[in-house]
């Protein structure tokens, strides 16, 4: 838990753990980021209001280096354009100020199960050190372009994904690439990973921008 106000904090912290969750504490945003870097955690609850770096800043900066921590907003701060971008930013849930501890933990225990039951359906998973992707267990042969590109959208699974991000983040594609390169190694993964590209199931076509992956 990222949040400044110390008293609600511990207050906080003493409820869940009645509940049967386990929370550390961070006052200020460097020290938490510097704390999920360090350390494996089932989920951040973050305060918007804080000192040094504002939440909605560092919703962006966790979701990008963790992208598949579950995030909720916990916030005195009312105003819509806040929740819209911090749903924008990948929060999952918004709770506004003041709420009782138990509600706290029912929306976390919701939001964990949520996680636990889309793990189990996944189809594609993926196995950084030793350079494999595997669907249904069963391993895909990819050049080094077609890994990175679908590594990458696994990374970003449920977001949208322009070609000139994945020309800037794709290190085996060089920038002077042009996009339509993207689309036909694209359509190289569809074939190998079985989608059909005019009923895609897995790499959805964004018109005018790129792709989406699904990977249920």
């Amino acid at each position: 838990m990222i949040e400044d106000d110390k008293e609600l904090a511990q207050l906080l912290q003493t409820a869940l753990l009645e509940e049967g969750i386990h929370t550390s504490l961070a006052y200020a945003p460097l020290q938490g980021l510097e704390e999920l870097q360090k350390n494996s955690y089932d989920a951040l609850v973050l305060d918007l209001s804080l000192p040094q770096m504002d939440g909605l800043e560092i919703c962006r900066v966790v979701k990008n280096s963790l992208p598949k921590l579950p995030i909720i907003i916990s916030s005195a701060r009312s105003d819509m354009n806040d929740k819209v971008i911090g749903f924008e930013r990948g929060a999952d849930d918004y709770i506004p100020k003041p709420y009782l501890p138990r509600e706290l933990a029912f929306r976390l225990r919701g939001l964990l199960k949520r996680e636990i039951k889309e793990e189990k359906q996944k189809v594609f998973v993926c196995e950084h050190e030793k350079r494999i992707i595997q669907k249904s267990n069963k391993e895909l042969r990819l050049t080094n372009a077609e890994y990175e590109i679908l590594s990458y959208m696994l990374s970003k699974e449920g977001y949208v994904i322009s070609r000139e991000e994945l020309l800037l983040n794709i290190g085996a594609i060089k920038y002077e690439s042009s996009l339509k390169s993207i689309d036909v190694i694209i359509g190289r993964i569809r074939q190998k990973i079985g989608d059909n590209p005019k009923e895609p199931c897995f790499i959805l076509p964004v018109r005018g921008i790129g792709y989406k992956f699904v990977n249920s």
